[in-house]
C-alpha cells in the first residue's frame, strides 16, 4: 500500500500543470538534440544547466530527465534515415535500422523504436518505483568508510567501462579530482590552487566546467568534421506495423529492457553496452542470424528497447546513492546541487515529491515521446537540413547569458572559454572527457569521506578493511581495475567503441 501512495504523490506532482510542460519541453529538447548529430544530451543539459536556476527544483530536474532519454529517443532517427546516430547509444540501431529505410520500411522501423522504448520505459519506471527507495533504506546505514569505497568503485569502474585508453582515462580522473580541489579548504577554510584570484576561492563553477569542456569543446570538434548530411527518405509513411513485424518485435523487446534494466545501473555508459549487448543477444539467438547488418527488424526493437531501459535504470545510484552512472548523470547531480539539494539517500524521505515526482514524470515523459516522435517524423527530417555553423552562435550566446545569470560574475563566462579550449585539446589528444567531471563531481565527496573517516578512526587507514561492505567494495574496485586492463577485455572494449564512432 506505502508504494501505491506513494506513486499517488508521483501523480500528483508531475500531472501539476507547471511539470507536465517542463516534462513536454525537455522531451521535445531531447528529441531535438537527439535528432540533430554532434550535440548530444550532455552538452545540452550543460548548456542549459544555467537556466534551471530560477526554477522550482521538481520542474529543473524532471525536465533535465526528459532532455537525457528523449535524446534516446530522437538519436534512433538519425540512424534511421540517414545512418548518423544524434545519440551514441542509438550507434548499433544505425545497423540495420538504416539498411530499412532504404528497402523503404523507415515507417516500420521508427515506430518499432517508439514502441520498444515506451514499452522498455514503462518497465523500467516500475523498476524504480520497487527498488529504489529499499536501496536508499540500505545507503542509509552507510558511514563515511563505505561512502569512500563506493565513490573509489564509482570511479575505477567508469574507467574499466569506458573506452579508449585506460592510463588516459585514469589521468582523466586525476585531473578531474584536481580540479574539484580548487577553492577553500573543507574544515580549514585555507586557499586551494587559487592562484591569488578571489572568485576561485569558492571553486571552478560546475556549470561553467560543463558547458566548456562538453559544450563549447563539441561545438569546436563539430565545426571541424561538419557533416553533409543526407537524408535517406526525404517523406515517410506507413508508420505502423504489420501484424507479422508486431510477432517479431515481441521477443527482442522483452529481451532488450531485460538487459538494459540491468546494464544501465553500471558506472561509465551502461546503457550504450546495453543497445550492443543486446544486438550481440538478438544475433545468436536469431534463427536467421545472417539478416542481422541487411535490414532485419529485431536488430532495431531489442537495442531500441536497451539502450532506453538503461537510460532510466542509471538513475537508480543516482537517486539513491548519489552516485552518478555517466557523465549525464553527473550533470543532473550538479543540477541538484545547484538547487540546494544534496543528492543521496535522504533524497527519499526529505524530498518525496521530488523523488516521486522524477519516477512518475519518466512514464509521463515516455508517453510524450511516443506521441511526438511519430507524427512529428516530416518535422525532424526537415531540422537535419540546418547548418550547424548556423546553430553554434546562438547556442554558445545562450550558454554565455545563462551561465552569468547565475552568479552575475563575467569571471564564469571567461571561465567557459579556457575550459572549452581545454576540453577540445583534452578531444584532440583522444582523452575523453567524461572521466574528468565524474573525478570533478565526485571529488569532493571523495575527500570529505576520506577526512571525515579518518578523523572518526583516529588516523588509522585500517578502517577501510576491517568494515566488510568498505572492504568488498574497494576488492569490486580492484576486480574492475584488473577487467579493464586484462588485454582481450580491452580489444574487444575498444572493437565495441570503434563501431560505435
Amino acid at each position: 500500500m506505502e508504494l501505491f501512495a506513494n506513486l499517488g504523490l508521483g501523480f500528483e506532482t508531475a500531472l501539476s500543470p507547471d511539470n507536465i510542460l517542463y516534462c513536454f519541453i525537455g522531451v521535445l529538447l531531447g528529441t531535438l538534440v537527439g535528432v540533430l548529430p554532434g550535440i548530444g544530451p550532455t552538452a545540452t543539459i550543460g548548456l542549459l544547466l544555467p537556466i534551471t536556476f530560477n526554477f522550482e527544483p521538481v520542474s529543473a530536474l524532471i525536465m533535465l530527465a526528459g532532455i537525457y532519454y528523449g535524446a534516446q529517443y530522437g538519436g534512433s532517427t538519425t540512424a534511421i534515415l540517414i545512418n548518423l546516430p544524434g545519440e551514441s547509444s542509438s550507434a548499433v540501431t544505425a545497423i540495420d535500422g538504416y539498411k530499412m529505410a532504404r528497402q523503404g520500411r523507415a515507417g516500420p522501423a521508427l515506430a518499432t523504436a517508439a514502441l520498444g522504448s515506451f514499452f522498455a520505459g514503462t518497465v523500467t519506471t516500475l523498476i524504480l518505483a520497487l527498488f529504489a527507495p529499499p536501496l536508499a533504506r540500505v545507503a542509509l546505514q552507510f558511514g563515511s568508510p563505505e561512502y569512500f569505497s563506493l565513490l573509489v568503485l564509482g570511479l575505477l569502474a567508469s574507467i574499466a567501462l569506458a573506452h579508449g585508453s585506460v592510463v588516459k582515462a585514469l589521468a582523466m580522473i586525476v585531473l578531474g579530482l584536481l580540479l574539484g580541489l580548487v577553492g577553500q579548504d573543507i574544515y580549514t577554510g585555507t586557499p586551494r590552487f587559487t592562484f591569488g584570484q578571489f572568485e576561485l576561492y569558492s571553486g571552478i563553477s560546475f556549470v561553467s566546467l560543463a558547458v566548456g569542456v562538453f559544450g563549447v569543446a563539441e561545438i569546436l570538434r563539430n565545426l571541424e568534421h561538419e557533416t553533409i548530411r543526407t537524408v535517406a527518405v526525404k517523406h515517410v509513411s506507413g508508420l505502423w506495423l504489420s501484424k507479422d513485424d508486431f510477432k517479431r518485435i515481441i521477443a527482442p523487446v522483452l529481451r532488450g529492457t531485460a538487459v538494459g534494466s540491468v546494464l544501465g545501473i553500471l558506472p561509465g555508459g551502461g546503457h550504450v553496452l546495453a543497445a550492443f549487448a543486446s544486438y550481440s543477444l538478438e544475433k545468436k539467438v536469431s534463427k536467421e542470424p545472417e539478416k542481422f547488418g541487411t535490414g532485419a527488424i529485431e536488430g532495431v526493437a531489442g537495442p531500441e528497447s536497451a539502450n532506453n531501459a538503461g537510460a532510466q535504470t542509471s538513475f537508480i545510484p543516482l537517486l539513491t546513492l548519489g552516485i552518478p552512472a555517466h557523465p549525464v548523470m553527473a550533470l543532473i547531480i550538479g543540477a541538484f546541487i545547484i538547487q540546494g539539494i544534496t543528492p543521496g539517500p535522504n533524497v527519499v524521505t526529505d524530498e518525496p515529491e521530488l523523488f516521486w515526482g522524477i519516477i512518475v514524470s519518466m512514464w509521463l515523459g515516455n508517453l510524450f515521446l511516443v506521441l511526438l516522435n511519430l507524427p512529428l517524423i516530416g518535422l525532424w527530417v526537415r531540422m537535419l537540413t540546418i547548418p550547424y555553423r548556423v546553430l553554434f552562435p546562438a547556442i554558445i550566446a545562450f550558454a554565455s547569458i545563462g551561465t552569468f545569470s547565475i552568479h552575475l560574475n563575467a569571471f564564469d563566462v571567461y571561465a567557459i572559454a579556457v575550459l572549452g579550449i581545454i576540453g577540445y585539446v583534452l578531444v584532440k589528444l583522444d582523452c575523453e572527457p567524461a572521466p574528468l567531471l565524474l573525478g570533478f563531481v565526485l571529488g569532493p565527496l571523495l575527500e570529505e569521506h576520506l577526512r571525515r573517516a579518518m578523523i572518526i578512526s583516529r588516523g588509522d587507514p585500517m578502517v577501510f578493511i576491517e568494515r566488510p561492505i568498505s572492504a568488498g567494495l574497494l576488492l569490486a574496485a580492484a576486480i574492475a581495475v584488473v577487467i579493464a586492463i586484462l588485454p582481450s577485455v580491452r580489444r574487444k572494449r575498444e572493437e565495441v567503441f570503434q563501431e560505435e564512432d
